[in-house]
């Protein structure tokens, strides 16, 4: 097997819509946030080339080109015993190689942002080829990821892997799709515990109006909402709410993004 050929990650870059409204927000707590996990646990990894359309459509969590989403490389398919059916999309984890000297690069760790799933392959047994088959706890990363922790003649590599709190660049964003009462917010760019777990949204002629999970961080709702100002209401798994104000203006589009405040990481 010859290696893949490796490709500089590209520059993230989003234009995101200029806006002339104004956001705030504030935090609550429904409930005490979980506290963050130090512990390492074991798993196992592989890695997909840069070729693969894996890295093109954005995969399972729905954030679609995952360069111009802003996750560039740094992101990671998980295998059905930690996919929670794409609640746990937007989460971030910390692996590192152990367990075998020839392959791992000692001293190294990645941060990844949970962007994909890796669906069972039931023709092959969980310790026969079915690398994603429960109850088996893997990741699929990037190749570029990958070599930063283990040569890429590892194969199917022993890890550790934790759950960390996500760091992000500027806030969390909003992108508005649909037709007609039907409307349709992606929910990236998430810091803090990064999974959202509810969404409400708010017209100025509207109260706060709760959104369905769609899949991966689609939400979506019917209401009627154009010609107003929208603001809205993300809760993380943590239990903390991040309200965001006037994010999208009057005259918002169907296809534009949006960007709020952020959660504290």
């Amino acid at each position: 097997m010859s290696p893949p050929a490796k490709t500089e990650a590209p520059l993230l870059a989003l234009l995101l819509l200029t806006l002339t409204s104004t956001a705030t927000s504030h935090y609550t707590s429904s409930s005490p946030p979980a506290p963050q996990s130090s512990q390492w646990h074991p798993a196992r990894a592989t890695y997909y080339a840069a070729s693969d359309p894996r890295d093109a459509v954005g995969g399972a969590c729905g954030y679609g080109d995952l360069v111009k989403a802003g996750y560039g490389m740094a992101t990671v398919g998980l295998s059905e015993s930690l996919f929670e059916r794409g609640q746990i999309c937007g989460a971030c984890f910390e692996l590192r190689c152990v367990d075998d000297l020839r392959w791992c690069i000692p001293g190294t760790s990645i941060i990844v942002t949970a962007t994909n799933f890796c669906a069972p392959n039931y023709g092959f047994t969980a310790e026969g080829g079915g690398h994603c088959n429960p109850p088996n706890k893997h990741f699929v990363l990037p190749i570029e990821a990958f070599e930063k922790i283990a040569i890429w003649k590892a194969g199917n590599m022993p890890v550790q892997y934790r759950r960390i709190k996500c760091r992000k660049e500027g806030g969390v964003r909003f992108t508005v799709d649909g037709s007609g009462i039907f409307v349709s917010v992606l929910i990236s760019n998430v810091a803090g515990a990064g999974d959202v777990v509810a969404v409400k949204i708010k017209g100025s002629k509207t109260g706060w109006l709760q959104m369905g999970r769609n899949w991966g961080q689609n939400w979506h709702i019917n209401s009627d909402l154009k010609n107003q100002p929208l603001s809205f209401e993300v809760t993380t798994s943590d239990g903390l709410t991040l309200t965001s104000y006037n994010v999208a203006p009057k005259d918002w589009n169907f296809g534009q993004t949006f960007e709020g405040k952020q959660f504290q990481s």
